[in-house]
């Protein structure tokens, strides 16, 4: 028996294997979900479907209607997939509902669009676990100069330049809707968003754990001829500036309030000058009120720092608690 064992894995060490054999060797033993938010993707959905069957064979795809009007869910069922609806509104809201919801090894989640190539999944699931990585996002290449609204293209430069500053150096694109995750990952994010602004969260919650991350530049291509996108530039970019906002508070509270505490003190000293040159000179303050609102927004940004520190101490027992919650899966 142990000789039939030795030359057994010998044929298997010398057995040609094609290249893409390969990659599906290697994660042949994880069960996978590709999970598809949508809303109104009637013309392209089915299309998704065809080409994540075929490019991760074995793969479960859940479909999540958001509350379409079209036949997205009914041609969605047609063509394989597992079919569940979330009534609220909102990309946030799908994400959420998912993620608690179905259970893998690894989950792929891709938008119903059309806009994103399936052929890449196995690279991507492949870099996901040879890598180690928590998370792997599909960066857009060409999106902005070629397949985006001037608006979009805009305010993805800047959105990602902000994030890049505020949080780190981890991501090209954090509005990628190509991703790929490990079930530790998916498990401990609380997934708080409610709309296209998920995006950011996914990243931020990966910065603030430290978590390992990869990223990979795939062409993205148009939509099909009578598809609309759902996005809408400003109100979008409101909601997605908010959440930066809100996750700059939550994350780097010491930050947030030590900047907004510095500018207070340093505004207060600048209006102090006159009165303590008047001071100097007379000896008496004759711009009484200015002094008191010098004292006060003094005390204030002193207050607004205090603050920033305590928020801090919470911010890291919070940070050590989801990365033990982390840690369990």
């Amino acid at each position: 028996m142990g000789e039939l064992e030795i030359i057994l894995q010998i044929g298997d060490i010398n057995r040609p294997m094609q290249k893409t054999d390969t990659k599906i060797t290697m994660f042949k033993d994880k069960t996978i979900a590709v999970l598809v938010p949508c809303m109104n993707e009637e013309l392209t959905i089915a299309q998704v479907i065809k080409d994540f069957q075929k490019s991760l064979p074995g793969a479960s795809i859940y479909v999540y209607d958001n509350n379409s009007t079209d036949d997205t869910a009914k041609v969605a069922r047609k063509a394989g997939a597992i079919v569940r609806e979330e009534k609220r509104p909102g990309k946030g809201n799908v994400v959420r509902r998912m993620f608690s919801e179905i259970e893998a090894d690894i989950y792929v989640m891709i938008d119903g669009d059309d806009t994103y190539d399936a052929k890449n999944a196995q690279k991507i699931v492949s870099e996901l676990v040879t890598t180690g990585s928590d998370m792997v996002v599909g960066a857009r290449e060409g999106a902005s100069e070629k397949h985006q609204r001037a608006g979009h293209a805009a305010g993805n430069k800047i959105f990602n330049i902000i994030y890049t500053t505020l949080f780190g150096r981890e991501f090209t694109d954090i509005f990628s809707g190509y991703r790929a995750f490990t079930r530790r990952f998916v498990k401990s994010f609380p997934a708080l968003s409610a709309g296209f602004e998920i995006e950011t969260e996914l990243s931020v919650h990966a910065s603030q754990l430290r978590l390992p991350v990869s990223e990979i530049s795939f062409p993205y291509n148009d939509r099909p001829e009578g598809s609309e996108s759902k996005l809408s530039t400003f109100r979008d970019g409101i909601k997605i500036m908010k959440t930066i906002i809100v996750l700059l508070k939550e994350y780097k509270p010491l930050y947030f309030f030590g900047v907004i505490g510095l500018l207070g003190a340093i505004l207060s000293v600048l209006m102090a000058i006159p009165i303590f040159v008047e001071f100097s000179k007379t000896g008496t303050v004759t711009a009484v009120s200015t002094a008191m609102l010098v004292t006060g927004i003094m005390i204030i940004s002193m207050l607004t720092v205090t603050a920033g520190v305590i928020l801090d101490s919470i911010r890291r027992f919070r940070a050590e608690v989801k990365r033990l919650f982390y840690n369990n899966y």
